[in-house]
């Protein structure tokens, strides 16, 4: 039997609950009623399990964020020495842990979850979940090796454990850190380690379909970002198969899928996340491959699918999939032609980074390359080269400098400003550049053969762009290859060639309104209109003329809208925080255009 003094704090313990699952809550008084219990000097035992509902409660209904901290700290410092209390240690280690990462302090979290992991050997959930936790901080600070080497200690352990499930999910989370850090050649090996484990699955099948998206995400992914656009297309088809048999309702939600094991009750993110994912993705291709109306189509599907989930949870990860979606819808406008949507999209993705510190710091390069972009199609050339010299500045990703170093070579070449294009061209050289991506690589071909045509060495330019040529259409990088057509076709009209230009001009023109691409049909209806009138064919010439017209017209009037927006001084933008902007920009929907 109980003594009294026990029965006093099971007593308080017990109605404690009782206040916290009534309905409504009485938050207030089940706090109360918990530091009560420390008044009667409980056991350890009781006195850290007390301090770590303490901790959590008043970190999930309170703002006392500095209380709730104390609790968990002497949580996790009471129940160290414990013997077999893993779900209080391990618990009050990894939310403590996760405090002091949302408050920075990294620093003082990762002690802890080494402490942690060496004591939880014993508990394959425990001992997983932590390093799954401490990778991940380390992912986010960019220690990539760091992180990769503790999903490879995780995938070995889960081996030994028999948790198979969750052994996949280690290799699938080291060969995503692969990727972002770049190193794509490692990359397959992890990826064929991780698929025949996945396609032999013999357990659940609905553990096997959820690998599956993980799996082809990654391997999309891995395709995109080296700018294979025609050879992802496969990938790119069962992933979306995938998703819609997740999204199904008969589907079995998370939980049930993670099944009974204990050690692989994990999942990376939950199905309602992944559909976005699969939607970004499928954006990013589309973009890539010069499919602006798809894009646009799978961007307002995602960012109302995003808006739905931020009223019920908002999750950090839904910021980050917003970003990226807006990135990619605006230089779908600029393509476009819709600068004043592409500057309204700018600054809501300003918006975001200002509320969330986290994420201008790890995409304000980013959204200085979006700037340099709007104001080259802005003729804004010194804003231009400020911008992009600010994304070089601020970035460490090789894909970007490429990027940004290739846009400034234009601005360059648009100036008249050969000193500095010469000191730039070595970084920007097809055959030497620092980069795996063969839409890149393609686009530096463009970029010399822009320039030799800017010298009017005309020979020289068309061998640049009929490599550019066979790059772009080996992959469907359909706006790379209708640039280069037309500017083939100024050549061959340049050169006096007709024949060979009509031959030139006629599928860039074709090709530039199916993407659409408004600045190639501006420049293709012009040659069009010069190479009807060498023709003699005066109702065709006045056609293109008429064509040219209405693209410039629409071009001028959505110029003159972008510089009556107060989001236009973004431009001048290049360091310290994000400047004031106005407190409404239009929504984000394709809706706009029309």
């Amino acid at each position: 039997m109980a003594s009294s003094q026990d029965a006093w704090y099971l007593s308080l313990l017990g109605l404690a609950e009782n206040f916290r699952t009534s309905s409504p809550p009485n938050i207030k008084s089940c706090i109360q009623c918990l530091q009560a219990v420390f008044n009667f000097k409980p056991p350890p035992r009781v006195e850290a399990r007390t301090h770590l509902q303490l901790g959590n409660i008043l970190l999930t209904h309170t703002k006392n964020i500095d209380l709730a901290r104390s609790h968990l700290e002497q949580a996790w410092m009471l129940s160290q020495n414990i013997n077999a209390f893993d779900d209080v240690k391990f618990e009050a280690a990894s939310v403590v842990a996760e405090l002091y990462d949302q408050q920075q302090q990294s620093s003082l979290s990762k002690p802890i979850l080494r402490k942690a992991i060496e004591l939880s050997q014993h508990n394959v959930y425990w001992h997983c979940r932590l390093i799954f936790q401490l990778a991940q901080i380390h992912a986010s600070e960019k220690d990539l090796g760091v992180a990769g080497s503790l999903l490879g200690v995780g995938a070995d352990y889960s081996y030994i454990s028999n948790a198979s499930y969750t052994r996949v999910l280690f290799l699938l989370s080291k060969a995503m850190v692969l990727l972002i850090d770049k190193k794509f050649t490692e990359v397959p090996a992890v990826l064929n380690q991780a698929g025949p484990l996945i396609e032999t699955w013999q357990a659940s099948p609905h553990q096997k379909e959820y690998l599956k998206v993980y799996f082809l995400v990654l391997q999309v992914c891995h395709c995109l970002m080296s700018g294979q656009v025609k050879s992802v297309k496969p990938c790119l088809k069962q992933l979306q198969q995938s998703i819609q048999t997740i999204m199904s309702p008969s589907w079995p939600s998370d939980e049930v899928v993670t099944g009974s094991n204990i050690g692989d009750m994990f999942v990376w993110m939950p199905k309602e996340h992944l559909y976005v994912l699969v939607y970004l993705v499928t954006v990013m291709h589309s973009m890539q491959a010069g499919y602006m109306d798809k894009a646009q189509k799978y961007t307002d599907k995602a960012l109302t699918q995003i808006e739905k989930l931020k009223i019920v949870d908002n999750k950090p990860i839904l910021s980050v999939f917003q970003l990226m979606l807006l990135e990619h819808i605006v230089m779908c406008r600029l393509v476009m032609g819709n600068k004043s949507l592409a500057l309204a999209e700018i600054s809501q993705a300003c918006q975001l980074c200002r509320r969330q510190p986290r994420l201008l710091q790890s995409h304000k390069p980013q959204l200085h390359a979006l700037l340099g972009l709007y104001a080259m199609s802005m003729n804004c050339m010194e804003a231009a080269e400020a911008q992009f010299t600010a994304a070089l500045r601020t970035s460490q990703e090789r894909e970007l400098w490429t990027f940004a170093n290739l846009n400034l070579a234009i601005v360059y070449l648009r100036t008249k400003r050969d000193a500095e294009l010469g000191a730039l061209l070595e970084r920007i050289n097809p055959e030497s550049l620092p980069s795996h991506s063969h839409s890149l690589r393609a686009a530096a071909y463009y970029v010399q053969g822009l320039q030799a045509f800017f010298g009017a060495r005309y020979n020289e330019a068309k061998r640049y762009l009929r490599e550019t040529l066979k790059m772009a259409n080996s992959e469907d990088l359909n706006r790379l290859t209708s640039c280069s057509l037309v500017l083939l076709g100024h050549i061959f009209l340049s050169l006096g060639n007709s024949r060979e230009s009509m031959n030139m001009v006629t599928p860039a023109m074709q090709l530039a309104s199916k993407i659409p691409d408004v600045h190639v049909q501006l420049w293709a209806s012009a040659i069009l209109k010069d190479l009807y009138r060498i023709c003699g064919d005066p109702n065709r010439e006045s056609e293109a003329y008429q064509t040219h017209c209405n693209f410039s017209q629409m071009l001028l009037k959505d110029h003159f809208q972008s510089t009556q927006m107060g989001e236009h001084t973004l431009i001048q933008w290049t360091e310290g925080p994000i400047p004031p902007l106005p407190s409404n920009p239009p929504p984000s929907t394709s809706q706009g255009v029309l």
